[in-house]
């Protein structure tokens, strides 16, 4: 028996199927999307899928059946379906800390003790949610959110895309150790009505603790007699938050199983609670669920975080696509490409396999993104007419967020849908400047509102995804031992021991702090 992780999945000749299966997809002949569309009227049909109220249209990319049929024995021989049920069951899938990935398990999915802990644990935060409505900590107004990679990035695009502008609180999330980040807002909000969120899971992040020492000191300078009994603590450590000065009462524990940029789900989330109320996080946790129960029992023909890791092994191992672009035709959805490089560069970008092999294929492409329209006057000419081959995936939703003439808003889509087809068709010319070669591939999410349910199965369905293309790799996507080597140099400079650097860095660091 072979195993995956420390899951038994096949029996014999596992490397000879699944490179066999690789070679099938590689010598796939490759045919032109104008060309699909032509032989298969029913394209459209059978490569678009609804869940949660979001429409996945993956007719433009270059998946056929025959892609389909290898890339689904690929997935068999990997042992995906194992491994989802490993996933969603508690088993120690993060081998090399030794411990389950138990995200799920905060949306209700996962082994009995951690989703009745978590519910225990999110039961907790909305008693802290109304007490602080209720005046328990004083009149507040402004609420800072104090944290760095999952701990702010997911907090920061639920504020950003779901805040409706009547919040009752002023919420200001805060990752960046850079003054010119936390200055402003210190400037703008009372100290006498502000609330310090810390979140950190392992509550030692030295950026997090450098601003919230910043803001202690301000609410100290401004006159608050008890910074610390306006301090919230987010860590699965609570042992440290309360070391660190916190009363117990105050501190909101998660489990160590799960992971930083899956975070948002538990107690992480409080400010989003706070600020946009609990029934939009219960929203938010449904959607997720239902995206979760739909990645677990759906048939992978038709599993569509599954589908978008076949799309996506394609064009990085076939067409040798380094990046992906993301770009949100709405406004409120403008971090979200932010929030994917962290969850799928973090998770994939690795270079050896779950058994510490090297790994022989490409792993996570490069993620990039922007805003529709404002990216078709910057990045555009590249994707319509550069050599590099990107797909692209478009997010649009259908109603608008705001009360504008709907001129504003038909616009926008019809510009979503336009980059889709004209990247797909091009345009031929004699004039070799005005040539569009087209054959550009492209994946569009359509939903249908951006709300809490909406956006949780979205979120969802980006981290199944990752998911499935780190089994199709072979890969651990839960750990991130590669942002460890960055903060130990730090480390180094900040204790300026005397230990030499190479001389760039060292010139750099005697140019900036001269003697």
């Amino acid at each position: 028996m072979a195993e995956i992780w420390g899951v038994q999945v096949f029996r014999n000749k596992q490397k000879e199927y699944i490179l066999d299966h690789w070679n099938a997809i590689e010598t796939q002949p490759a045919t032109t999307l104008t060309s699909l569309f032509e032989e298969n009227p029913d394209r459209v049909a059978q490569f678009s899928h609804e869940q949660s109220g979001i429409y996945f249209d993956f007719s433009k990319t270059h998946l056929e059946k025959g892609l389909l049929e290898n890339f689904l024995k690929l997935a068999e021989d990997k042992g995906l379906a194992d491994q989802i049920e490993a996933l969603m069951t508690g088993v120690a899938i993060n081998i090399s800390e030794e411990r389950a990935a138990e995200h799920t398990a905060e949306r209700g999915i996962g082994a009995e003790t951690s989703v009745e802990n978590a519910r225990l644990l999110k039961n907790r935060m909305q008693g802290l949610v109304q007490a602080i409505e209720a005046g328990v900590l004083g009149d507040i107004e402004h609420i800072i959110h104090l944290g760095i990679g999952g701990s702010a990035l997911g907090p920061e695009l639920l504020l950003e895309a779901l805040k409706i502008g009547d919040e009752k609180y002023e919420t200001a999330a805060i990752s960046n150790i850079d003054g010119s980040a936390l200055e402003p807002v210190l400037e703008r909000f009372d100290a006498h009505k502000t609330l310090l969120v810390v979140a950190s899971k392992s509550f030692t992040t030295a950026e997090t603790f450098l601003n919230a020492r910043s803001v202690i000191e301000w609410m100290t300078e401004q006159g608050v007699s008890d910074p610390f009994g306006k301090i919230i603590a987010l860590t699965a450590m609570p042992e440290k938050a309360v070391e660190w000065g916190i009363d117990e009462s105050r501190i909101l524990p998660f489990s160590e199983t799960v992971g930083g940029r899956y975070s948002l789900w538990s107690s992480i989330g409080f400010s989003v609670a706070l600020t946009l109320g609990m029934e939009v996080f219960d929203d938010l946790l449904a959607g997720a669920a239902e995206m979760d129960q739909h990645f677990k029992d759906t048939s992978f023909d038709q599993n569509i975080p599954v589908i978008a890791a076949f799309c996506d092994q394609y064009y990085s191992q076939v067409r040798n696509c380094e990046t992906r672009a993301v770009f949100a035709y709405d406004e409120r959805l403008k971090l979200l490409p932010d929030y994917l490089q962290q969850l799928e560069m973090e998770s994939n970008g690795k270079s050896v396999m779950a058994d510490g092999k090297p790994l022989d294929r490409h792993s996570s492409p490069i993620v990039w993104g922007g805003v529709g329209t404002d990216a078709q006057h910057a990045v555009f000419q590249l994707l319509h007419q550069g050599t590099h081959l990107v797909p692209v995936e478009f997010l649009a939703v259908i109603e608008p967020g705001h009360l504008l003439a709907e001129e504003h808003h038909h616009g926008l889509l019809l510009n979503c849908f336009a980059q889709g087809a004209a990247l797909m068709t091009g345009k031929k010319s004699d004039d070799p400047n005005r040539n569009y070669p087209g054959d550009r591939p492209s994946v569009t999410l359509l939903l249908d509102d951006l709300d809490g349910k909406t956006l949780g199965a979205l979120i969802a369905f980006y981290e199944h995804r990752t998911f499935a293309n780190a089994v199709l790799l072979g890969i651990n996507p839960y750990d991130q031992f590669g942002v460890e080597l960055g903060k130990e140099m730090t480390n180094a400079l900040l204790a300026d021991d005397g230990n030499q650097m190479d001389p760039s860095t060292e010139i750099l660091k005697n140019r900036a702090f001269p003697a």
